[in-house]
């Protein structure tokens, strides 16, 4: 352990137990032995383990649960893959270590920093994961003035008290507009996310620095179907329309997909579809989308192992997460002249 601090887990296979044993011996909770809470003392004692301050010393005894906040209804989660895929692995990460997951749908901003201070106040969580960033996001500062220990997922550069899992958007960008301008496309479209958030705007700017920002008309949805309709519509109505149409999910694609044969737009023939995220449906719909695909379970889990580093007493870390790979498949093809 020679150049890093002492953790819950070093302590649990010194003395043969979980960690969660551990955590109840240090914190006083019920459930272990008055010989197994003073052989968990001994050992920390030995390793010179101190517990983390926001997880203990305010807290009082640990929780064992991550909390997790989502401002989209329990509908549009069944529907949105990549959020699933997310959770599913924050829980398997969680579940490995003894912990559970907290999860609540909000509306807005101020409902879920008020969730995070009652979260906090009753000692419901260990520590929160954020996501969907925004500029000048007042969760950042709320969490860092409950000093409770946080990580952003999809966060940009370094963000001080608070770990972040950032994906590499220029890497995903520049395979799209190498791949689109190979086939000759010159013009294209993107249906995006929501216009005031971080990873949108990172994709925004790394679309435009990869293809030309005259290039790419960006028109912003909300990750449904419906906007992304409204938006297809929008595009393939036009005067100059554009040969491909990038949009930033999977089911935003799929809707536009469904609206150009409506429209009878030939796909790939008149126009190319590609999604920034894949999902089974992606490969069973005529024609097979074209799409940047990541291992979404593997970025859950890594976002929870930077809270596990926090909980155990590590400095926070923001690292970049950069492997998306371009599935090409039969939506996309040559522009048309």
């Amino acid at each position: 352990m020679a150049g890093r601090r002492p953790t819950m887990s070093d302590i649990a296979r010194r003395v043969g137990v979980s960690r969660v044993a551990v955590s109840y011996a240090l914190n006083g909770r019920p459930g272990v032995s008055d010989d197994l809470r003073e052989r968990v003392r001994e050992v920390a004692q030995e390793l010179g383990f101190t517990a983390h301050r926001a997880a203990v010393a305010l807290h009082g005894a640990a929780a064992d649960v991550v909390g997790l906040a989502l401002r989209r209804t329990s509908a549009a989660l069944r529907s949105e893959v990549f959020r699933r895929q997310f959770i599913a692995g924050l829980q398997m990460e969680l579940y490995a270590r003894g912990y559970g997951l907290a999860l609540q749908f909000v509306e807005h901003t101020d409902e879920e920093i008020a969730l995070y201070r009652r979260w906090h106040a009753e000692r419901r969580v260990d520590g929160v994961i954020l996501c969907d960033l925004r500029a000048d996001d007042p969760r950042l500062d709320a969490v860092r003035e409950l000093t409770l220990p946080a990580v952003v997922a999809g966060g940009a550069g370094e963000l001080p008290g608070l770990a972040n899992l950032s994906t590499d958007e220029q890497a995903g960008a520049a395979k799209i507009a190498g791949l689109l301008s190979a086939l000759g496309h010159r013009r294209i479209a993107r249906v995006s996310g929501p216009p005031d958030l971080a990873h949108t705007a990172a994709r925004t700017a790394a679309l435009a620095t990869a293809f030309g920002a005259d290039a790419v008309l960006t028109v912003p949805a909300d990750y449904t179907g419906e906007a992304a309709a409204t938006a297809t519509r929008r595009i393939l109505s036009g005067r100059d329309r554009p040969s491909a149409i990038v949009y930033d999910n999977d089911l935003m694609a799929l809707a536009g997909l469904g609206v150009a044969a409506e429209m009878h737009v030939a796909v790939p023939g008149a126009v190319s579809i590609l999604a920034w995220e894949d999902s089974p449906l992606c490969q069973l719909v005529h024609p097979a989308l074209t799409v940047l695909q990541r291992n979404i379970t593997d970025y859950g889990m890594r976002t929870a192992r930077l809270l596990f580093e926090l909980l155990d007493g590590r400095p926070p870390r923001s690292v970049r997460y950069g492997n998306a790979t371009l599935v090409v498949r039969d939506s996309t093809g040559p522009a048309r002249s």
